[in-house]
């Protein structure tokens, strides 16, 4: 996972949850999903499901959301 992060220029924190607790925590039902926090600790936004799945524009959604987010002040 930390290769393909590096190879697509990710700068934000991922979680890797093999031991299901985050999963747990949050009641997640379906993988994979996605979630966008603020600064704040905020959960902001969220895609469940494959980011392209059928044609879906998940990944450039999530992405100008990403933008939206960092261009928020504090």
């Amino acid at each position: 996972m930390k290769r393909k992060a590096d190879e697509a220029k990710f700068t934000f924190p991922i979680v890797t949850d093999n031991e299901k607790s985050n999963w747990n925590a949050w009641g997640n039902s379906m993988w994979p999903s996605v979630y966008l926090v603020d600064k704040k600790g905020y959960i902001r936004h969220w895609w469940y499901g494959e980011l392209a799945w059928q044609g879906q524009d998940g990944e450039q959604q999530m992405r100008r959301r990403i933008e939206e987010l960092l261009a928020e002040s504090e």
